[in-house]
């Protein structure tokens, strides 16, 4: 089944093309319906500057908001947190109990 995490944000792959380690794992992408012929396939889809992916509260990015589906990017380092938080301003939401 799949896991849903407590907070993602979704960001413009032109974005995430910026940082310099960037690299995609294209074979991951969502599926989608294409009908081909009369037929209806499903095929994965192809990324392009159009699109927008996932990056989840571990950093990890997604085709989509599930935290362990569609990963294109995994690579976590301090270099990647650092773009992460300071050129992308990527921040988890602090969900404290407020008393009434």
């Amino acid at each position: 089944m799949a896991k849903m995490g407590k907070y993602c944000k979704a960001y413009s792959i032109k974005d995430f093309r910026k940082f310099s380690q960037w690299t995609e794992k294209s074979e991951n992408t969502r599926k989608e319906i294409q009908e081909i012929e009369g037929k209806e396939i499903e095929v994965k889809r192809e990324l392009t500057d159009d699109d927008f992916l996932y990056l989840q509260e571990n950093y990890v990015v997604t085709d989509g908001i599930f935290q362990d589906e569609n990963i294109i990017f995994d690579n976590v380092t301090p270099a990647w947190k650092n773009f992460c938080n300071n050129t992308l301003i990527f921040e988890i939401p602090n969900y404290e109990s407020v008393e009434v």
